[in-house]
């Protein structure tokens, strides 16, 4: 394993992250304990979670992911081995505190109030905004092209929120998620200016099907050391090739919530078969590859790995191990400038 620090907060996390939303859905509680367990035997020290988890995202199981994980720690007695990570929702999910989701102080408070309950520790390491809180745009887009009102809370006022549960020692640092290079910048300004702690990562989707992250926000993470948190490193399972011609495997994402398409655009396919070449090429499976090409990025803090199975969590510390050559680099430039970001 690879440790790499955490901006400027002095800890020091792994570079595969462990990502747990299918927790207490796909996954039983017995499952997660399992994968926890395989993942800190494999060197792992790193949790990301979030207060809405598991996914698919709905009030009958809100919190059970973290509430998982608190059960493991306190039975491993282990929290202080563990750099945990976790997340307050933001607007639109009108199950949650009946829908008072705005980042103002109040909800923060409450959020954090409700995690460390569940998680069953009095802090967090972690704690990021999923999402942002004002007119944004949403997945599967490119970019903001147009105006779109500010509709949120004041954003000073989270900053400061967020600043005094660091001085109550309830969290140690706080980030940022799914967020545009203008909305990481204002935070950065807005915090400076206050003389409060910056955010110190950015959790945004990244892998060979959607580099968009690359375009502006890669640039900030480097100067800024605000350092990235891929989540999606292999496309949702996609990159692995399991949905190609149609297929959908029992249990798998895609076949128990069709409804994201995210992946599923004619060129993501086409992008995903020759990905797959390339990996037969090179000789490894097409997911290794696809975690060996984000583990390999400056501006990377860690790679979140979401697993149903054991053996994904393996696959993806098979990758640790994978140094691509310069043929194998450059075979992959070609294919991004041909199938530039298919899956934003």
């Amino acid at each position: 394993m690879r440790y790499q620090p955490l901006g400027h907060t002095g800890i020091d996390v792994s570079i595969i992250c462990l990502g747990t939303m299918t927790w207490g859905e796909q996954n039983t509680r017995q499952e997660g304990f399992d994968q926890m367990d395989h993942a800190r035997e494999n060197g792992v020290n790193f949790f990301d979670t979030a207060e809405m988890y598991p996914v698919d995202v709905r009030a009958e199981t809100y919190g059970h992911t973290e509430s998982i994980i608190g059960a493991w720690m306190s039975e491993r007695a282990c929290r202080k081995e563990i750099i945990l990570a976790s997340k307050v929702c933001g607007p639109g999910r009108h199950h949650v505190r009946d829908g008072d989701t705005r980042f103002d102080r109040k909800t923060i408070h409450e959020a954090c109030e409700g995690s460390l309950g569940r998680l069953q520790t009095d802090y967090i390491d972690l704690y990021q905004l999923h999402w942002p809180d004002r007119g944004w745009t949403d997945f599967k887009s490119l970019g903001q092209t147009d105006y779109i009102e500010d509709v949120g809370a004041n954003r000073d006022e989270t900053i400061a929120a967020l600043n005094e549960l660091v001085q109550a020692g309830k969290i140690r640092s706080w980030g940022v998620s799914n967020e545009s290079a203008w909305g990481l910048m204002d935070y950065i300004q807005r915090s400076d200016a206050n003389l409060s702690p910056r955010p110190v990562g950015i959790q945004n989707a990244y892998s060979l099907l959607n580099r968009k992250f690359e375009l502006a926000l890669a640039e900030v993470a480097i100067r800024e050391n605000v350092g990235l948190l891929a989540y999606a490193p292999i496309a949702a399972g996609v990159l692995t090739g399991k949905y190609l011609n149609d297929a959908r495997p029992k249990g798998a994402r895609n076949t128990l919530w069709p409804s994201n398409t995210r992946y599923f655009s004619e060129q993501s396919i086409a992008a995903t078969r020759a990905y797959i070449e390339l990996a037969a090429e090179i000789g490894i499976a097409p997911e290794v590859l696809a975690h060996a090409f984000v583990l390999n990025q400056k501006f990377l803090t860690a790679s979140i790995v979401g697993a149903t199975q054991i053996w994904h969590l393996d696959q993806a510390f098979a990758a640790l191990d994978i140094t691509l050559d310069k043929h194998s680099w450059d075979q992959i430039d070609a294919l991004h400038r041909k199938f530039l970001v298919p899956a934003p």
